[in-house]
């Protein structure tokens, strides 16, 4: 029984909704370390430059920065280093044909703790244009303004 209940986000990756339309998530286990664990229970990662792919069968995620650990010794592990991604062969083969069709990358969307073991939320995403952010943008801002308006008429008492 896992000491640890519910989920404890570690990082979030927000540029990435920005920056790619998501069309599938995936909670894939994290192959770690131990200080790399006691790093994420210290709430310090990154997933700026993150990114995910399919080799061999397995799927690996690459350029996620967890750094050292402050108490580690000799043997801490390498900030950026390569770690492994734990799927379902058929998940990994479905996310594989869906990156070979073109213009499909896959994305990390954050690192959480759920009931105590560390996990990914993967995306399968299609990078937007400079326009389609600029919509996107454009959308959120009259949604917001829309709101306001029915906030303002509803406290005027009309």
């Amino acid at each position: 029984m896992p000491r640890e209940r519910g989920q404890k986000v570690v990082a979030t990756n927000r540029k990435a909704r920005h920056d790619y339309t998501i069309e599938d998530t995936y909670e894939a286990g994290i192959v770690l370390t131990g200080t790399e664990v006691k790093s994420l229970r210290e709430g310090r990662a990154s997933l700026v430059d993150g990114y995910a792919f399919i080799d061999g069968g397995e799927m690996w995620l690459d350029s996620v920065h967890i750094p050292e650990y402050t108490e580690g010794t000799w043997n801490n592990h390498a900030p950026r280093r390569t770690r492994k991604l734990l799927l379902h062969k058929q998940e990994i083969v479905k996310i594989s044909h869906k990156t070979k069709e073109g213009g499909y990358t896959l994305v990390p969307l954050q690192i959480y703790f759920a009931d105590g073991r560390a996990k990914v939320e993967i995306a399968v995403a299609k990078g937007k244009r400079e326009y389609d952010k600029r919509q996107a943008l454009r959308e959120r801002q009259d949604k917001r303004e829309a709101a306001r308006a029915i906030a303002t008429r509803r406290n005027l008492g009309d």
